[in-house]
């Protein structure tokens, strides 16, 4: 009987607040130049030693004059002063400013013996006797005096304060040339599993190898967090390694994360490294994502174990971790930003648990921002962008139905909902149209999922393919691009037919993409001809089933031999080397919500479709005159 952990009193998100909460990753202070000190908290007070200025200086260019000798000046009455020389900034004055005379002076200078104000040069002229003044001015007009700006002794920044370009400032005027800072947490970054490869490490898929997303992402959310992020090697599900590894990390740092081994499984070690070495706190919160969470303590360093899949991992990190983080190193809770807007369709949700939903934002035609889910699951690292922030839905909501008002609490207060929003099939035309609207979102779902969501009035635009069908919205354009298999030199496959009475393997695109759909018309025809049903023909294909969810997929698995033809685009193939059986054209069609037709980047769009013709220049297969 395997020993396996389940998660069992599942704590609740207070409860699991206050757990983190009360762990102790306090870094101390450290001192820092200048230099290096913006972004960071002061750890104590800052006292003025001098005054800024430290001298009576001139606000602007001009004369130096005693106050009294131009009253009664003006325009009409100008009162002509003795000019006994001049002050430039940066140098002591070798001049005194003595009854009816005036010293000429520039903006910073140090106010010459004798004056007690300025007259701008706009209200003077130099005459052959002196200098005209053409108004009065009062005593300390124009002059900013000594300790005006702060003074010695004054208190100049407070503990708390976080530097930005304005205290570096002050700290340098001050002559300030290091600072007593709060140290940023040290925070050892660990991903665990034995599938996870290094980026830029050679992958095997077919071994169930994935590359390891969770080291980075984590290690940028601490540093945002103010934290150190400190990346450990990779650490496989041995638990000798496992344990040698987390101690390593607790002697060195003041917090240790960890993503993955944490869900109730055999081979999680975490759970027993932390539970046989150190404090197991917790083990599992009411969240989703992100259920599987470890909350202990290895000797004097805090453990927290995130789970293995990316958004799960952020989630649980931005929920429960960053404030911690945050707080150890003196930094504010950031400004949280929020949008409110509409679900755009119903969600429907019965869990019992808290559920911070991933949603888009997307404007409708009257500039009303509506909601729309995005939650391709905890395993999807690509929810982590096409998504906009998160709605927190309660324990006891089942439902939320279209038009409810929800507040969306943003990833990031720059986050700004895209100028198109976009829903359908993959095309390579259509990518380099995107390239060329100001930040789009397009999700690649497939033909099927494009119409859906258009006919509910999500998104500003779907694209289709493949047998026409009652389109929603409004043809803003489209395009025709050649299709068929694609497949390794020297292959038996040499048209359908032979396709279907051979032996040889396929890899078939997925049943809501537009290839798929015009294969199956093909199929048909071919079943009609020979006066059987379709399924004696589909039955008939070794890998029919075996479907992938993107354009480019099948045609890779031919080109690492895992297959000997894939449904694919003529450019695929091309672009990959391989031979290529045609078995048709099939019309790609850009599909406009009626209701945004007036939208900037709707109009945009149907624009760049006008000019289409210049994106094709290097792309196999495509008409654009045959699409309309």
């Amino acid at each position: 009987m395997s020993d396996r952990r389940e998660f069992r009193d599942l704590a609740s998100p207070e409860e699991a607040r206050a757990v983190v909460g009360a762990l102790d990753i306090d870094p101390g202070t450290e001192t820092v130049a200048l230099a290096d000190a913006s972004g960071r908290v002061l750890a104590e007070r800052v006292d003025a030693t001098l005054d800024v200025p430290g001298f009576d200086r001139a606000s602007m260019d001009g004369y130096a004059v005693r106050a009294r000798d131009t009253f009664g000046a003006g325009e009409a009455t100008p009162e002509t002063l003795e000019l006994v020389g001049a002050v430039h900034a940066g140098e002591k004055p070798a001049v005194t400013v003595d009854p009816g005379t005036a010293a000429e002076i520039s903006t910073g200078a140090v106010m010459p013996e004798g004056a007690d104000s300025v007259v701008m040069v706009e209200r003077t002229t130099e005459t052959d006797g002196g200098v005209e003044i053409r108004t009065a001015v009062t005593p300390g007009e124009n002059v900013m005096l000594a300790g005006a700006d702060i003074a010695a002794g004054g208190r100049a920044l407070g503990p708390g304060t976080r530097l930005t370009p304005r205290e570096i400032g002050l700290l340098a005027a001050l002559g300030v040339d290091e600072v007593s800072v709060s140290a940023r947490p040290r925070v050892g970054i660990i991903s665990t599993g034995d599938e996870l490869v290094r980026p830029g490490d050679p992958l095997d898929s077919a071994a169930g190898e994935i590359y390891d997303v969770n080291s980075d992402t984590v290690a940028a959310s601490v540093e945002d967090a103010g934290g150190d992020p400190v990346l450990y090697p990779h650490a496989g599900d041995d638990f000798e390694a496992m344990e040698g590894l987390l101690r390593e990390a607790a002697d060195e740092c003041d917090l240790v994360l960890s993503s993955g081994s944490t869900s109730a499984s055999a081979v999680d070690v975490i759970y027993r490294v932390i539970e046989e070495r150190g404090d197991l706190r917790l083990h599992g919160v009411a969240v989703k994502p992100g259920k599987p969470m470890l909350v202990g303590t290895i000797g004097e360093s805090a453990y927290v174990g995130l789970p293995g899949y990316p958004v799960s991992a952020l989630t649980i990190f931005r929920t429960f971790v960053a404030p911690v983080i945050r707080e150890a190193a003196g930094l504010p809770e950031p400004r949280t930003a929020t949008v409110t807007g509409e679900m755009a369709v119903e969600e429907r949700y019965s869990e019992g648990r808290l559920r911070y939903m991933p949603v888009g934002l997307v404007t409708d035609g009257d500039g009303s921002t509506l909601v729309y889910p995005v939650d391709k699951g905890s395993g999807a690292t690509t929810s982590l962008v096409d998504a906009d922030g998160t709605v927190a839905i309660q324990p006891d909501t089942e439902v939320l139905p279209a038009g409810k008002s929800v507040e969306v609490t943003l990833f990031s207060p720059d986050a700004r909902v895209p100028t198109l929003f976009g829903v359908g099939e993959d095309d390579p035309l259509w990518s380099r149209l995107l390239d060329r609207i100001r930040t789009p979102r397009y999700l690649p779902t497939g033909t099927a999922d494009g119409r859906r969501r258009l006919r509910e009035g999500v998104p500003d635009v779907a694209v289709v393919s493949g047998p026409q069908t009652d389109d929603p919205g409004e043809l803003l354009g489209g395009w025709e691009r050649e299709w068929g298999l694609a497949v390794a030199p020297g292959s038996e496959v040499t048209d359908l037919a032979s396709l279907v009475d051979g032996d040889s393997r396929l890899v078939n695109r997925d049943s809501g993409s537009g290839l798929c759909r015009s294969f199956d018309a093909e199929l048909e025809a071919l079943a009609d001809k020979r006066g059987v049903p379709l399924a004696a023909v589909t039955d008939a294909i070794d890998g029919y089933n075996l479907t992938t969810g993107a354009t480019e997929s099948p045609a890779r698995k031919v080109a690492a031999g895992e297959a000997d033809a894939g449904l694919a685009l003529r450019d695929t193939a091309e672009k990959l080397d391989l031979g290529f059986v045609p078995l048709g054209t099939e019309r790609v069609r850009v599909l406009a919500n009626t209701d945004r037709t007036g939208k900037e980047s709707v109009e945009r769009l149907a624009a760049l479709l006008e000019d289409r013709a210049e994106l094709t220049t290097t792309l196999d297969g495509y008409d654009v005159g045959a699409g309309e």
